[in-house]
């Protein structure tokens, strides 16, 4: 099975880290978000992954290209020119890079990679996310629900503690601090979808989230994977600082390798 991952967004809202570098590249730890996100569906099997490129995908690009540098060892022979790695640490992973226009939307970006994703069921996420759900899981759910879509339900976690203060009393009744959203669900992505999708894609002007999602909704066609265990999505710079707290403390919950 192959994961669609779509990475080309402005990332506006991190201009701290964003001008200088794509969203998807912004690290947790030492490795990039991405990473964090293709090591997770690869502890579930998935390993051939398509990323959807667009703003400074060059980055991305240079990332994968030099991999081996990053993470082997080498044997430099400088008479010679010559490079040999001497280590297998790296990822037994299948990467496809495509560039789909830096102004291109989401529905766009993923119809623009529909000759690499083939005609079978694939998975799809954003690539400034991570999660702790079971893509096994997700994917035998995503089978027994007969649809040609299914997103991951999430409850992101509060911003802001909240208390109770009844009435006129001045003293508080009950206080949580950062409660687990409002109750409501929310699109966490982690996607698994069939083919067909690509037919509820106009061009690159179509957001995913829009058009096609509401269209398969009202078709009865988008199933929701309940998942109320972690998932964060990094948007601002706090949340990047989060998760690096989350990483360097070993307690980071997406770590399932």
């Amino acid at each position: 099975m192959k994961a669609v991952i779509l990475a080309g967004g402005f990332g506006s809202r991190m201009s701290e880290e964003t001008t200088v570098r794509p969203k998807p590249m912004v690290e947790i730890g030492d490795r990039p978000i991405l990473w964090h996100i293709m090591k997770n569906y690869a502890a579930y099997g998935i390993r051939d992954f398509v990323i959807c490129l667009g703003y400074k995908g060059h980055m991305i690009k240079q990332f994968f290209a030099d991999y081996h540098l990053l993470v082997e060892d080498l044997c430099c022979d400088l008479g010679s020119h010559t490079t040999r790695v001497i280590s297998n640490r790296a990822e037994p992973w299948q990467v496809t890079l495509v560039e789909t226009g830096e102004a291109t939307q989401t529905g766009g970006r993923l119809k623009r990679v529909r000759d690499h994703v083939g005609e079978a069921t694939f998975c799809m996420t954003y690539g400034d996310g991570v999660c702790d759900v079971n893509i096994n899981q997700l994917v035998e759910f995503h089978r027994q629900q007969n649809v040609l879509a299914t997103v991951t339900a999430v409850q992101p976690p509060g911003r802001f503690g909240y208390f109770n203060l009844p009435g006129n009393r001045t003293t508080i009744e009950r206080f949580r601090e950062k409660p687990q959203g409002d109750g409501a669900w929310v699109n966490g992505g982690f996607f698994v979808l069939e083919p067909g999708v690509f037919d509820y894609i106009e061009d690159d002007l179509t957001r995913w989230e829009i058009e096609p999602l509401e269209t398969l909704a009202a078709q009865g066609q988008l199933a929701a994977f309940r998942h109320p265990g972690f998932w964060q999505c990094m948007d601002h710079l706090r949340d990047k600082i989060d998760l690096d707290r989350l990483w360097a403390e070993g307690q980071a919950p997406w770590k399932v390798w």
